[in-house]
């Protein structure tokens, strides 16, 4: 009798015990100082399916790798969903890279649903071709070079690395002599993809608005490029996933999202896999309860007509 108390305390037990404890977030992990969490992940089925293959650590450096090109994050900022990244071949206020060495930004186009530079994130093109797209039609008008939350060329052309080049500032439409221009500033949703090679640009900066805006002029601006990502959607699996103690993931086909429940995967969440009939855990336990007071009490009147 005591092994049956025994029994049905443990099944007490397990009802109660938070599924959190049962089933740890083995996705969640770190790079140097960096937390690596839903969406993003380092290893494969973690995380969400539009950002699969997108973040690698290396010696404990943190690296974010598109179409363009392989970038260090410096920051993932979970609460304003959007990540900033730096690349050694862009522009800064104290040093002009040029020789279209840099990648520029540009997202593969199932990616680009999902994460695209921040509206406030301006792109400097620097030392432009007059044949440039940019001043031939782009696309199918001509797109104007202009300010993006209070920054652009105008300001960055005064910056120390100009007059370490012996930039003598003119005025807005600088020239190299007769050759491309200067500067055009531009914001990243007018083009959709920022590649030298197809706008002939010799460099670009990119900096990005931190609330309130530096009085400082383009020295105290954020030089680095600022993408926002979004789940497209409330994502209601994850949150139901993650509601029963699972850990959010995907499938092997890369794209299907499934709950990882520890032992087992879910297509739902972590109270309705593995059970019989589609079951609830609820109902699995209820029933083994009413299986074991039957017992009991089968027990008891065997005991009775014994006597």
């Amino acid at each position: 009798m005591g092994s049956l108390v025994f029994g049905v305390w443990f099944l007490w037990a397990a009802y109660t015990i938070p599924l959190s404890w049962c089933h740890p977030n083995t996705c969640r992990s770190y790079c140097g100082n960096i937390t690596i969490d839903y969406p993003f992940a380092l290893q494969y089925g973690c995380g969400h399916p539009g950002f699969r293959d997108l973040l690698f650590c290396m010696n404990e450096v943190l690296m974010f790798h598109v179409s363009s090109g392989s970038y260090r994050v410096l920051e993932i900022d979970y609460a304003y969903q959007a990540l900033t990244l730096h690349e050694p071949h862009m522009s800064t206020c104290h040093n002009l890279v040029l020789g279209s060495r840099g990648n520029g930004f540009s997202v593969e186009p199932w990616r680009a649903p999902y994460m695209n530079p921040a509206a406030d994130n301006v792109f400097m093109l620097i030392a432009c071709s007059p044949r440039s797209p940019l001043f031939q039609g782009f696309p199918g008008k001509h797109l104007p070079c202009r300010n993006v939350s209070g920054m652009g060329c105008e300001e960055y052309l005064s910056c120390p690395a100009w007059e370490m080049m012996g930039h003598k500032r003119s005025g807005p439409a600088s020239f190299f002599g007769s050759g491309p221009l200067e500067c055009c500033a531009v914001p990243y949703q007018a083009i959709r993809e920022i590649n030298l090679t197809k706008l002939q640009c010799e460099g670009y900066s990119s900096a990005y608005s931190v609330a309130p805006l530096k009085v400082d002029g383009p020295v105290g601006w954020s030089y680095g490029i600022r993408v926002r990502y979004s789940l497209q959607g409330n994502d209601e699996f994850c949150g139901a996933c993650e509601a029963t103690g699972g850990t959010c993931g995907y499938g092997s086909d890369g794209i299907r999202q499934v709950c990882m429940c520890g032992d087992f995967n879910s297509t739902s969440n972590c109270d309705s896999v593995g059970l019989p009939s589609g079951a609830t855990r609820d109902q699995v336990l209820a029933g083994l309860l009413t299986y074991v007071v039957l017992w009991m009490t089968s027990n008891q009147i065997s005991k009775v007509g014994y006597i």
